[in-house]
């Protein structure tokens, strides 16, 4: 069926070591690098350590299937936008070095003063300004539906402009249902451009609440179990990638605790039911 990974946003200290032995370990096919030492990846500095992860992982049969740069897109002032764009270049540059074929980058937060179309249309410019140096180096940069992109509808949009066949979708599974998409409509507006997945459940603090506490996978209120069907459906076979993000959220379970948990919980989808 799919392949699973987790982020390790997960497990924000463990060493690269730890990381990659606790994978093959619970019984991950791979992991995907947001942090190095508990801190967000810089591409240029941290360049040689994340090649050094991808050839002990590889060696320990575990792949490093995705990097997570922190990139905004839809910065409105120029120069920063520009900025935005070469730190991308080098994203791409260690990926394929690295032999690691996708990279997400985000659209960004909204901005009050420039509409949505205005916004979209600096996160087009931007992917198709790197989307000729992505289809050449051989990488996927992904668009995340997260932050005033969450909504898939308008990722599809924008990845219907770029029309690059570098440039895809990333599912956050959280983020399009709290803007009330749901399964089918996720799927009509991504289709086959989604190439990787970030799966998690989470339940609203309060009925009509905005705020929604993180759970353990099937313990929630999103429909993690629909949307795999969608996927298996779609003959998608990539990465189902679980982020629980204990980064931002400390008072999350332990990885050794949620890890498993998680794994377990997506294995028994698989089952004949």
């Amino acid at each position: 069926m799919f392949k699973y990974a987790f982020t390790n946003l997960s497990c924000p200290y463990w060493s690269i070591d730890e990381l990659i032995a606790a994978a093959s370990r619970i019984g991950y096919d791979g992991v995907e690098l947001r942090l190095l030492d508990g801190e967000a990846i810089d591409p240029r500095a941290d360049a040689e350590q994340v090649r050094q992860a991808a050839l002990r992982s590889r060696d320990a049969g575990i792949d490093l299937c995705a990097l997570d740069t922190s990139c905004k897109l839809n910065q409105y002032e120029p120069r920063e936008r520009t900025a935005q764009i070469d730190e991308l270049r080098r994203w791409i540059a260690l990926a394929q070095s690295t032999s690691v074929p996708l990279l997400r980058v985000f659209g960004g937060q909204g901005s009050p003063n420039y509409d949505d179309a205005t916004q979209d249309g600096f996160v087009v410019d931007a992917l198709r300004q790197i989307a000729p140096e992505a289809e050449a180096a051989g990488i996927s940069v992904m668009l995340e539906t997260h932050d005033a992109f969450s909504s898939a509808r308008r990722v599809g949009r924008i990845l219907d402009t770029v029309a690059s066949p570098s440039i895809g979708a990333l599912w956050d599974s959280h983020h399009p249902y709290r803007v009330r998409e749901d399964v089918d409509v996720v799927t009509a507006a991504l289709g086959t451009r989604i190439v990787h997945v970030h799966v998690k459940d989470a339940r609203r603090a309060a009925p009509d609440s905005e705020e929604w506490q993180l759970v353990p996978l099937g313990e929630g209120e999103l429909p993690v179990k629909a949307q795999l069907a969608a996927l298996n459906r779609m003959g998608y076979r990539g990465y189902v990638a679980v982020e629980w993000e204990k980064k931002w959220h400390p008072e999350l379970a332990e990885p050794e605790v949620a890890l498993p948990q998680h794994l377990t919980w997506l294995r028994s989808m698989e089952a004949p039911h």
